[in-house]
């Protein structure tokens, strides 16, 4: 049963995550039953592939990086973090207090400890801030878990 963790950006335009969500829908599609999802749960990719694992039948893990992590994200998406955290199987809280870079990358790291591949909803860029998600495709390459990209033709950041 694979586990596989995403990482995405964040604050996508509606056309984009569109397409994200038939890309990684597509390689679900040829993945066989029983995979595992981990996320973060955050709005954008980790949304995204939240709800498609799910979908799939699979189980979704959310790895929750501070305590007030949900304070952190736009007000739009609380509705769905709660939907999808409670919908996952297994919730690892790790123990910083304040949604900040550092929790996020300590969480990150955490979830590539978790699995056995990554998938990057990345446009191939540097990353904006620390923890970003070419800091984890950076990680991940260098602990050598796999890593798949995604960024469709005709994909942009908002």
């Amino acid at each position: 049963m694979p586990r596989i963790a995403i990482s995405g950006h964040r604050g996508l335009p509606p056309a984009t995550e569109r397409l994200i969500d038939q890309a990684l829908r597509a390689v679900l599609a040829e993945t066989g039953p029983g995979l595992t999802g981990l996320s973060c749960l955050a709005d954008g990719a980790d949304q995204i592939f939240a709800r498609a694992v799910l979908d799939h039948g699979g189980a979704l893990e959310a790895i929750v990086p501070a305590e007030r992590y949900r304070e952190g994200l736009p007000p739009e998406a609380h509705a769905e973090y709660d939907r999808l955290l409670a919908a996952a199987v297994r919730v690892h809280r790790l123990p910083h207090v304040d949604s900040e870079p550092r929790a996020h990358m300590a969480a990150s790291e955490h979830m590539l400890g978790l699995a056995d591949e990554l998938w990057a909803v990345w446009d191939g860029k540097p990353a904006r801030g620390f923890g970003g998600t070419a800091d984890v495709v950076a990680r991940a390459r260098g602990l050598g878990v796999p890593v798949r990209v995604f960024w469709p033709s005709g994909a942009r950041r908002g």
